[in-house]
């Protein structure tokens, strides 16, 4: 005979009378007194966040749900008009656009702040002169290789991306800025000197070097950016029911498509 095979997990089981998830009674432990913030960073982590880690994590989804009419959110709409019978359909579509622009930046700033970071020698700087240096050579670096500095510029906020200081200033009072945030300030320091123009630090930079102080892996990061987002695109589809735009959205472009000769 052979052996039933089992299927270690950290996560949820159930029984005929029980949940339990992450090693809690899903209804005595968690229900009502964890919020969904708090639990979406547990599943990850494996860990209990801090009050001061839910803050600086739920001040990152709130950063990041909605930006107005976005790629993301014109992809919901549209796909909602073409198929109103599929609401995840149209979810799907808008979190599907999560990518190297949009949303995803994310990610690639966390894990560029994070690998410059596993390469230093040494102790980290311990002040602005310290940090200025290790940027000073991260973005000469990333020049020399003509590689884009992920979480440098906005389409929209072309001076001060308005979310990223405040972002930094409630990691600052929870004790939570730490060697990514402070490497990236520096680059928002320095970056006019290898460039030669100035950028703002962007929003989705700052949340990823935010999520990477908070020990989260980075390779998920962008994982965290789509969280944020479903609930906007969520809330981006209920306007559609409500004040449609989508119709609108799609005759403009079409009844103003033009042909050119392809040569």
């Amino acid at each position: 005979m052979t052996e039933t095979p089992s299927f270690p997990t950290s996560l949820g089981t159930s029984t005929a009378d029980e949940i339990r998830l992450l090693g809690q009674d899903l209804t005595a432990d968690l229900m009502g007194k964890v919020g969904f913030g708090e639990l979406a960073f547990w599943l990850v982590a494996l860990r209990r966040p801090t009050p001061s880690e839910v803050r600086v994590f739920e001040a990152v989804l709130v950063a990041l749900a909605d930006h107005g009419f976005t790629p993301t959110a014109i992809a919901a709409r549209l796909t909602y008009l073409s198929a109103p019978d599929s609401l995840q359909g149209a979810l799907a579509a808008g979190l599907l656009g999560g990518g190297s622009r949009f949303l995803g930046v994310t990610e690639d700033c966390g894990a560029f702040l994070h690998t410059a970071l596993e390469r230093l020698d040494g102790e980290l700087p311990d002040d602005d002169a310290g940090w200025d240096a290790v940027a000073l050579d991260v973005v000469s670096e990333a020049k020399a290789a003509k590689r884009f500095v992920p979480g440098l510029g906005h389409p929209v906020h072309k001076v001060r991306d308005p979310r990223t200081p405040v972002l930094i200033g409630i990691a600052e009072e929870e004790g939570l800025r730490g060697p990514h945030l402070k490497l990236f300030e520096a680059i928002g320091r320095v970056h006019e000197q290898v460039l030669g123009r100035r950028l703002p630090l962007n929003g989705a930079g700052v949340c990823g070097a935010a999520l990477a102080d908070l020990g989260l892996p980075v390779e998920l990061l962008r994982g965290f950016a789509l969280l944020a987002r479903a609930a906007g695109l969520l809330g981006q589809i209920a306007e559609e029911q409500r004040r449609p735009i989508g119709m609108d959205a799609y005759l403009t472009v079409d009844r103003n498509a033009v042909y050119v000769d392809p040569t």
